[in-house]
């Protein structure tokens, strides 16, 4: 193994330990998967392991367009295959079934612009209906075309997706999505009268977001997050 496998190693390992501080988890079902640099390859979790108890070296490696393996959610093997066969400038795909993701995935209108958090993804996300447990081939290039070259999707009654070029920048979207899900369920709960910026201030909002303070999307955030987790939980790069 390289040096560059084993740094994406790593951080996908630091992903996944990460997105269970968060509370992004589902159990065992859900997935996150990263490139291995010069390579058609992937690396994913195991089936069958907690987030919690994924390590850099128990991270699986499989091709894009080979077998899938056995020990390998299927229907991630199917998600992650295809948007990383699709879209070589991806570099890491994270996918959640949160409570927040999935109730606003349920909503004809989907992520609403009423918040800061929100309004990062102004006009940025991607849907995709419903189709059943992604388990069929022929639902690879729906998918796939229905992302086109957005950065996030919703899952539509199904959950969350980002299609990020690093792992810091998936992992920080995913977690400002997940935010933004639930303080719009937390607004429209409380039965007050929405407000909403104008389309000029959320189009405005949307590119400030990108590249803040002159560092690539979620780059400082990672960097502090990865920093507390050697402190905290330095098993993952085992």
């Amino acid at each position: 193994m390289d040096e560059v496998e084993a740094d994406i190693r790593k951080q996908l390992a630091a992903c996944y330990r990460l997105a269970a501080q968060f509370g992004l988890t589902d159990l065992v079902s859900t997935h996150i998967s990263a490139s291995v640099p010069g390579t058609a390859d992937i690396l994913i979790n195991r089936y069958g392991l907690l987030f919690h108890e994924v390590t850099a070296s128990n991270l699986l490696r499989m091709p894009i367009d080979g077998p899938r393996l056995g020990s390998v959610n299927p229907a991630g093997a199917l998600i992650h295959t295809a948007i990383h066969g699709a879209r070589p400038d991806v570099g890491c795909v994270m996918h959640t079934h949160t409570v927040a993701g999935v109730a606003v995935s349920c909503q004809e209108d989907g992520l609403l612009p009423i918040s800061q958090h929100a309004l990062q993804f102004y006009a940025g996300i991607a849907y995709h209906d419903y189709e059943g447990i992604a388990l069929l081939d022929g639902e690879k290039a729906r998918l796939v075309s229905d992302l086109g070259e957005h950065r996030v999707m919703i899952l539509r009654n199904h959950g969350l997706l980002v299609a990020g070029r690093t792992v810091a920048e998936t992992f920080t979207l995913m977690v400002n999505l997940e935010r933004a899900c639930q303080i719009q369920l937390r607004a429209q709960a409380s039965g007050a009268t929405l407000t909403f910026p104008s389309p000029d201030t959320c189009a405005l909002t949307a590119r400030q977001h990108e590249g803040f303070a002159g560092q690539p999307v979620g780059e400082a955030e990672w960097q502090a997050l990865v920093r507390d987790l050697r402190r905290t939980d330095p098993e993952f790069e085992a």
